[in-house]
Parts: structure tokens; sequence; C-alpha cells
């Protein structure tokens, strides 16, 4: 039995550096497998190879221009084909520092999930906001949303508005994603402050980084294989792809196509994709609150959505290097269940444009190794539609409108390794500037002091970061880190009556332009173990600077049934962090296991004053007022948790192997004074079989979530545990390409909530107004030409 990890490559005349991360091997008795390592993009500054020592560790450093040699041999494509990889490996990345969660291409076409939210729901430590399930729902991180988790696509931005309201969708659509990452920790800094909780970073090619190559291969399916800079004289490749699926519980219908070709130095992408459901089943009546209202064909009311999208890129390669860039648009109308959101009607409608352009270098020079840039422009706008008046339908139309305009540049430089003596140090540098402007107004009172949730306003960051690597032996690396950035805000903050505010202080409308200037650190240890373990810790000081909503806002917001008055006196948010983790990748049993603690000063967060508001500040306090007052406010608060998952192959069976996994997760956020921080989500422990071989994957789970009853002291409700049974079966080959020119396909079923459960979200403002979808079927096919 022999256990190997394909090594990570640099590609041709791109010079791509692609981080391998350790992954699954599979043991099988009297044979030998390769399993091709699971490429992470998105961690570190720092790229390197896997986490398993050179064949010769004790060489020296090569010199810039036998690297440069070495990446076009690497490149050239292997004279035989190997194995297909087997699907269902547990992802477990043991060269970073801190827990990195991977969701390869394979599982996304299993899962489906019209948003990340949905597709990371079950992962440990991560869980969904969903708000509207397959609509908008935002990953949550170990209890942390919104400002605290950041989501990139291709390395800028997501660019929408899913951080300002829990009912507003994530324009990133797993239908045209291949790969998703959660990263925690202190690589989580290379993004900004505000992703203290972490960053879910969403890949593609929609700006290739290498020529596609015709030969087949399924190493990268879901993605081009990739080929060396081709000449000019190169014949024209193309390759295709298509991604349907349809589902029982919503009875939905989806399907993309993915184009990729090239020749020469230059190498294209276009993909264009749909999906279209309507109202879910759901297993009971869904509103706890109200037995009275209708609800039809066992369907959550007011659930239907509807997406499309479509992206075009290229790029141009030279020697060293290349240059790229792509243009996407993203369209979504959805409903919004719920009470008030089915009574009125509520839905969605929106639309972004994004511009991304991204490029590399690798320059013949003994001081810098490779420079890396990243840029992006968004211009976002979606329209809140519904009734004015339940029971006067001509009164339809925009209630609220938001508006995102956003641009970010982000470079890096990363330096040769060099003898230090004690140590091999490389050094990450980066330089990071973003501007957004925001405008969230209402047509319901134009010209008016409180027309909307916020006056427009705008704010810029410049930010400057470091990463250090220290590699001491092949066994022990260290990482110190730092960055610092400057945070401008200008906005507006209404006159707030005194006797509207929790603690009675009068607040003028005035214009306003606080700015902060937050600062970070991180140091970590990564020390490989006997038996093929490896050992990490962290500890990090992130500081925050408050965000235009927390500071700003003035109104009613619908999506979290709350009156939201911002705080603009608010102060830097800093967090204090330890994590300590213990991973495993290779042999028949991989594991992953952490465990953190956070302590933050100054916590910023919406506190429930329990007094009732209706649109308007005159309404507070009113007889029959329907939203809760919030004030945005800061207090001391400490979380707490951990993480474990594994998989444990027992025995050859049938021509393949079977073997069981589990999972755990707990988190637990206090306030100072013992009181709960509101909407955790609840301690999760599940567990299945598996079986499979080169082509088939069989696998039933069971996730049972804990009645969660830590709840806030006002205006939150305990939430009932669950089981959550899912069961599914894919088989994945090689086709004859004269049958109709397919040359892959991966196909299968997949049952989720198959006990019919009632569940409700704990971390969701509607939890107890909207079910999530009930028992149902999704089938799937995708065919690679």
């Amino acid at each position: 039995m022999s256990f190997k990890l394909r090594r990570a490559q640099r590609l041709g005349g791109a010079s791509l550096l692609l981080l391998g991360a350790a992954t699954s091997a599979l043991a099988e008795d009297k044979s030998s497998t390769e399993i091709p390592a699971v490429t992470v993009t998105a961690p570190s500054p720092i790229v390197r190879r896997a986490v398993v020592p050179t064949r010769n560790p004790g060489r020296p450093t090569r010199t810039a221009r036998a690297r440069s040699h070495e990446r076009t041999a690497d490149a050239t494509p292997a004279a035989s084909t190997p194995a297909a990889p087997q699907q269902g490996l547990l992802p477990v990345v043991t060269n970073q520092f801190a827990t990195v969660t991977v969701v390869t291409n394979d599982e996304i076409r299993r899962e489906g999930g019209g948003q990340l939210g949905d597709l990371l729901f079950s992962k440990p430590g991560i869980t969904g906001s969903s708000f509207a399930p397959g609509a908008s729902s935002r990953p949550i991180i170990r209890g942390l949303d919104v400002n605290r988790v950041g989501i990139v696509e291709n390395g800028t931005n997501s660019g929408g508005a899913s951080d300002l309201g829990e009912d507003h969708f994530v324009p990133i659509d797993p239908l045209a994603t291949s790969q998703v990452e959660v990263v925690r920790g202190p690589a989580a800094l290379r993004y900004g402050s505000t992703s203290i909780g972490g960053v879910v970073s969403a890949t593609n090619n929609r700006i290739p980084d290498a020529l596609p190559n015709c030969a087949p291969s399924f190493l990268t399916y879901g993605m081009p294989t990739k080929a060396p800079l081709a000449s000019a004289a190169t014949s024209p490749c193309v390759t295709a792809e298509t991604r349907s699926a349809f589902s029982s519980v919503d009875r939905s219908v989806e399907s993309g196509v993915l184009l990729d070709t090239g020749g020469g130095n230059f190498a294209f992408h276009a993909d264009v994709y749909g999906r279209n459901t309507t109202d879910y089943s759901i297993p009971s009546y869904p509103y706890l609150a109200d037995q009275t209202r209708l609800v039809a064909n066992g369907r959550q009311p007011n659930s239907a959505t509807r997406s499309d999208g479509a992206s075009i890129g290229g790029s141009y390669f030279f020697q060293g290097g290349y240059i790229g860039a792509a243009i996407t648009q993203n369209d979504a109308l959805y409903h919004i269940p719920g009470i008030d959101g089915a009574d009125h009607n509520t839905r969605i409608d929106g639309h972004q444009t994004k511009i991304n352009v991204k490029g590399e270098y690798h320059p013949d020079a003994a001081a810098i190794d490779v420079v890396r840039f990243w840029a992006g422009a968004t211009d976002y706008r979606h329209n809140e539609i519904g009734l004015a008046d339940p029971a006067d339908p001509n009164t339809d139309g925009v209630r609220q409108t938001f508006t995102n305009k956003e641009q970010e540049i982000r470079t890096e430089v990363q330096l040769m390794p060099f003898n230090a003596r004690f140590a091999e140090v490389t050094t990450a540098l980066g330089f990071q500037v973003g501007h957004q402007e925001l405008s969230a107004p209402s047509p319901d009172n134009p010209g008016t002091l409180f027309n909307g949730l916020w006056d427009p306003n705008n704010s810029t960051r410049v930010a400057a970061y470091a990463f250090n690597e220290f590699k001491f032996t092949d066994a022990t690396r260290a990482q110190i880190a730092g960055r610092i950035e400057h945070v401008e805000l200008h906005g507006t903050t209404p006159d707030f009556p005194a006797d509207f505010l929790p603690d009675g202080t009068p607040q003028a409308a005035i214009s306003r332009n606080p700015s902060f200037t937050p600062k970070s650190g991180s140091i970590g240890l990564l020390q490989d173990l006997p038996g093929g373990m490896v050992g990490s810790i962290t500890a990090q000081y992130v500081e925050r600077a408050p965000k235009a909503a927390e500071l700003f806002s003035r109104g009613a917001h619908d999506a979290t049934a709350t009156f939201d008055i911002g705080n603009p006196n608010l102060t830097i948010e800093t967090a204090k962090s330890v994590e300590v983790g213990l991973r495993k990748a290779t042999g028949p049993f991989r594991f992953e296991a952490t465990i953190y603690y956070t302590h933050f000063n100054n916590f910023i967060y919406r506190r429930l004053t329990g007094v009732m508001c209706d649109d308007d500040f005159a309404s507070c306090g009113a007889l029959g007022a329907e939203v809760n007052q919030a004030v945005y406010s800061q207090r001391d608060a400490n979380f707490r948790g951990g993480e474990f998952q594994s998989q444990l192959e027992i025995g050859a069976l049938q021509g393949g192997i079977w073997g069981i996994e589990n999972q755990f997760d707990v988190v637990r956020a206090t306030f100072t004074d013992g009181t709960n921080v509101p909407r955790i989500p609840p301690l999760r422990l599940g567990g299945g079989v598996f079986w499979r071989d080169d082509n088939w994957l069989m696998r039933v789970n069971l996730l049972h979530a804990f009645a969660q009853n830590n709840i806030a002291v006002i205006a939150e409700t305990p939430t009932a545990g669950y089981n959550l049974l899912k069961a599914e079966v894919s088989y994945k080959t090689r086709l004859d390409r004269n049958w109709f020119g397919a040359r892959e396909m991966i196909a299968g079923l997949v049952g989720n909530n198959l006990l019919n459960e009632n569940i409700r979200n704990s971390v969701s403002y509607t939890k107890d107004e909207v079910l999530m979808p009930g028992i149902g079927v999704r089938a799937f096919a995708n065919f690679k030409f």
C-alpha cells in the first residue's frame, strides 16, 4: 500500500503557482492509487508546495533561472493519463496555519444550492442565514456573519449588498462556481479586517490562468485541463461543459453551459446559467405565532425564485506571466417568505454588473519571485417590490432601492526565499485600496428626512499587509503577519428625538466624517507530528472599523423586522483569538480537529430595546407597531467553540471500499455579563456510511442539531432541534466520444431531508415564520465535451 500526493505544478508560460493542499489518499487492498491534490487558491499570499516533504529536502534553494526552467518542465503533459480520482474523499488541508474548508467541484455539483449559504449549510463550523432558502442565504462562520465574514470571487469582493440586509442575495451562484474555500485565521488578513470570522472564496475560470488542454483528464473536472503556453502554430483547443439539475422539493430546473478555448497566446472563457423554482414544499404549518393564515398545498408561501447570469473573459499569456479580464452579469428575482412577505407579495429584483481584472508576472530577478494583482468594479442595484396596502393590488410597486458601486485594487509581491541562518524566510507584501458608494432610497416618502434606511454614504479603505513565513525545518514552520488600514466614511445621521433613543441622548441631523485606522497582527506555528499528523497554533489580534450601516442607519428594515438606529459614536471593534488544530490528510483515517477562543472588545451588534416601531420614528412605542427597535451598540463578548470531522475507510467491499464518517461543531457566545449573544448556531453532531470505487459514490448521513435555548434576553425565541437525513448516489466516468461528443460525465441522485423534519434555523431572523425545505430528491447530470 502506498499513499501519494500530486505536487502542485507551475504551469508553463503562465508561470502560475498553484498551492497544493494535502488531501486524502485511498487505501485499497493490493493496489496503489494516486490521489490528486486539492488545489487551494485562496488561503495565503505565501504560495508553497503540498505539506509532504520533497524527495530531497536538503538540496539548496534554486536560483530564479533554475526555478523558471523547472516551471516549464513541470508543465509538460504526462505520457499516460492518470487514473480518475474517486469522489467523496474528505479534503483535509494540512499546510495552512488555520482550518481551511474546501468544497470541490464534484461536491458542488452533487450538493447544488442556489446560494453559498445553502451550499455550506452543514459544514462543520459553518451554516447559512437562510432568510429565503435558495434565494438569499449568506454563510455564517462560527456564529459570525455579515460585517465579519468576507465573500470573494476570483480574489475580489463579491460586490453585492448581502452584508447590508439578510434578505439580499449573494451575487455568486454555485452553478457557475468550480470550487469554494472557507478560510479562517491569519490568511484572512489579506482581504481586510472585516473578515474576522473568515473568508468564503469562490473560484472559476472566468479569467483563464492557463491555456485549455483538450486531452481527456479527470484531474480538473469542472475546470479546463491546463496546458503550458502554446506557440502561435498551436491549433486552437475548445472544451465545453454542461451542468443541469432538477429538484422535486421546489420543482426547480437549472442549467449552465461553460466554454473554454485558446490557442497561441490567448485563452477565452464564456458561461451562461439559469435557475427557476416554485414555492418549495414544507413538512407542516410554517407560522408559529399565527395559526390562522391559509397555507395552500403544503408549500412555504411566497418562496419562488428565478436567477440567471452570464460571463465572458479572456487572458493574454506572455513570457513569465499573464493578464486577463472578465465581465459578468448576475440577475435575480425572488420572493421573500414569511408573514409580512406573503401579505405584501414582497420580492427583490436584483442586478449586478461586475468587471474583474487579474494578472501574474514572474520576473527573472534575484529578489522577486512573483507579482500578482487583482482589480474589480461593481455596479449593483436591487429593487424591493411589494404592496403598500396588502388589500389593494393597485399599490404594488417599488418600496425600497439599494445600490452599491464599489471598486477595489489589490497587489501582492512575493519575494524569493532567503536563508536567514535560523530559517528559510519567504515574505509577501500587499497593498489594497477600495471605494464604496451606498444608497437606500424609498419612493414612499420622497424628500423626507427619513426616506429609506439611510442617506447616500461612501467609504474609502487603504491598506498594506505583510506575511513572513519561516521554515525552520521541513517539519517546523512559523508565520508572522500584519495589516494596517485607514478607513474614511462620509454620511449623515438624522435628528433622533431623545425619547426614541433608549439612553435618552438627543442626536442632531448632521453630516459626519469619521475615520479609523485599525491595525491587526497574527503569529502561527505549524508542526509535522508522528503518524502523518500536523499540529497548528495561531494567535491573532484584529481590529475592525465600523461600517456605514452600523453608523448611519435610521429607518425600518423589513428583512430583520427591526427599526435600525445607527450609532455614529461607535469605536473600533477588537478581536483577540487563539486557535489550536490537529489534522491528518493521508491514510485510511483522515480528520481535522480545531478548538478556538475569541474575546471581543467593543463587539458591535444590533441591540433590541423592547420598543416596537413601524416605518418612522413617530410610530415607535405606538400601539400596534410591528417591528423591533434596534440600536447598534457595543459590548465585550466571548466566543469559544470547536469543530471536528473525520473519514475512516474500513475495508474493501464489492470492488470498492466502504467506511464511516462523522462531524461535530459547537459555538458558545456570551457577553461578559453572562447573557447570550443573539442568533448563534446550535450544537450539531452527525455521521454516516459511504461506499465508493473509481466511478461510484454512495453515501447516507444524518446530522442532528440540538435545540438552541441559549438566546438573547429580548425578542429572541428558542429553536427546536432537528434531524437532517441525506442520501446520495452518483456515477462518474469517461465516455466514448462517438456517442454524442461528450468525453466525461457525472450524474446522480441526492435525497434531502428524507425524514421530512420541521427544520428551523436558529440564526435566521424569520425562523418562526419560515421552515426549511421538506423532503426532496435532486437529480443532476454534467457532461464535459
